[in-house]
């Protein structure tokens, strides 16, 4: 793969070799970023366990201390009271069989996470199909599934993001943005970084954190030295 001028130059920074502390990591980070726009953070951790086991699933929610740096936009499926509380709590999107029809029909996306009251899960089964693969289907797990929608979408807007591993055994989520520099950045990194920690299944064996990237959108990765992060 042919990189860009700018890549190669900010490659040089990062020792390919090297495991870095969070610290280091984190300050290394806004350095290496390459493009134009403000960055998006990312960090992908592989872990040490079988996904294809229900015993052995990571799923969560956490919410960073200084967000994500991206506005989220909220749809939830509720009814009458519900619905006028999650209006109240900022949603962007409120509605029922109406918001099904436009998902269905119109092939319409424009939101970010989805709640729902238990009620309402029978309707949004009916999306399943469409929501699961987007990641957008709405988990107790994840808070997503509530009748406290004002909580829910309140913690949302406040930088709440969920995390959950993919076929390969490992979680993608943001950790904020380049603009945060480094100490928000180790903030948020190490409260979703102890989230996954403390949500380690039981049946896991062997090493857990088999090792932990941090990159930008365009920037070259920098590894984390996994072992460090207290287990």
């Amino acid at each position: 793969m042919k990189r860009g001028k700018k890549y190669l130059e900010k490659s040089k920074l990062v020792n390919k070799a090297n495991l870095y502390d969070v610290t280091e990591a984190c300050a290394l980070i806004p350095q290496v970023s390459t493009a134009k726009f403000d960055e998006t953070v990312e960090a992908h951790i592989r872990l040490g366990v079988d996904s294809r086991h229900a015993d052995q699933q990571v799923r969560g929610a956490v919410v960073l201390p200084h967000g994500t740096g991206k506005t989220v936009r909220v749809l939830v499926f509720a009814k009458n009271a519900k619905a006028d509380e999650a209006t109240a709590a900022g949603a962007d999107f409120v509605g029922a069989e109406d918001l099904v029809a436009k998902i269905q029909q119109e092939n319409w996306f424009d939101f970010d996470v989805v709640v729902a009251t238990p009620d309402m899960m029978g309707l949004v089964g009916r999306i399943g199909r469409v929501l699961g693969p987007k990641g957008l289907m709405p988990n107790p797990k994840a808070g997503t599934v509530t009748m406290d929608v004002a909580k829910a979408i309140e913690e949302i807007k406040a930088g709440k993001i969920e995390y959950r591993l993919d076929k390969t055994n490992i979680i993608h989520v943001p950790v904020g943005k380049v603009s945060f520099g480094a100490e928000k950045l180790q903030e948020n990194f190490q409260t979703l970084m102890s989230a996954i920690v403390k949500a380690k299944p039981s049946a896991a064996k062997g090493t857990y954190l088999k090792s932990v990237v941090l990159t930008t959108t365009m920037g070259p990765s920098v590894k984390v030295n996994a072992a460090k992060i207290s287990e």
